[in-house]
């Protein structure tokens, strides 16, 4: 038996291995040679141990992988970066929707921007207030392979409540004559040159979000990293942008354990909040975080 070797590939799979590269990731020998490993900073690596993945693929926008790890169960990856963890996704969609539609006195409708994987209206669904969700993703093979993979959501694609378009968020929202109570941003990060990077201007808030929202309405995005460290890569400009454009508004955050680390959402309403209400809010996010 020769030494092990580890070979590493970033932001991909990696293999410790003795002399071969065909070991079979469900072989209850090898369970821990198999790793999945992302990066976090230029000098910070997070790996996973795997215990198979159940497929690999790409897309016309992006590269998709479906992962079954040790820690955190199945694990859904696009462009190299995890979107959500089995065990604990509950914590990223629950702050992303819950504190603003138990804020609101009657949401009725809601615009999810992304949300592809089905989890964001899933979570939209749970309120029997609500009339329709419209999801719109911009990529119909990660749809159609969350609807496919991820059974927890399945119930939520199959909810008459839901309106799934395909199309760029920012062009269907902009053609659209509706308004919405609840606008909801479950887009990847805003880096620059990306996809999502047009849907985190001053231009895209001011000109085409905030008129789609009724008088009372909200409006709550994901906002990146927010930790100490790491705050600044993008959780603070999304913040500072958005208040450029919306008088009243809120950051809060939470761990995300298969993130591995703090994450951050920023929420805006259009009229000011009364003492009872404001209080009200911050409980329910409070205690979302429990």
């Amino acid at each position: 038996m020769g030494e092990a070797v580890e070979i590493f590939y970033p932001n991909g799979f990696s293999k410790i291995c003795n002399g071969t590269t065909n070991q079979s990731l469900d072989d209850e020998s090898h369970q821990f040679d198999s790793w999945y490993e992302e990066t976090i900073d230029e000098d910070l690596k997070w790996s996973f141990a795997l215990k198979s993945v159940l497929y690999k693929g790409a897309s016309e926008y992006q590269d998709i992988a479906l992962l079954d790890t040790k820690r955190f169960g199945k694990v859904l990856v696009i462009d190299g970066k995890m979107q959500s963890a089995e065990v604990d996704e509950f914590i990223y969609h629950e702050c992303l929707i819950h504190p603003a539609l138990l804020f609101h006195s009657n949401p009725r409708t809601v615009f999810i921007m992304g949300g592809g994987e089905g989890s964001a209206a899933r979570e939209a669904l749970r309120h029997k207030s609500i009339e329709e969700v419209v999801m719109c993703d911009i990529d119909q093979e990660v749809v159609d392979f969350c609807r496919r993979f991820l059974t927890v959501n399945r119930d939520a694609f199959r909810n008459k409540k839901l309106n799934l378009v395909i199309n760029d968020a920012k062009a269907e929202l902009e053609k659209r004559n509706e308004k919405y109570d609840i606008i909801v941003g479950d887009l990847a990060d805003p880096v620059e040159g990306g996809p999502c990077y047009q849907l985190y201007t001053k231009s895209f808030y001011e000109k085409i979000l905030k008129p789609k929202l009724n008088e009372n309405g909200i409006f709550v995005t994901q906002a990146g990293p927010a930790g100490i460290f790491t705050h600044k890569e993008v959780f603070s400009s999304i913040y500072n942008t958005i208040r450029q454009v919306f008088k009243y508004v809120l950051a809060y955050t939470a761990h995300v354990p298969s993130f591995a680390d703090t994450w951050g959402w920023v929420m805006v309403w259009k009229l000011m909040l009364k003492f009872v209400r404001l209080h009200r809010l911050i409980s329910c996010i409070l205690f979302s975080f429990l």
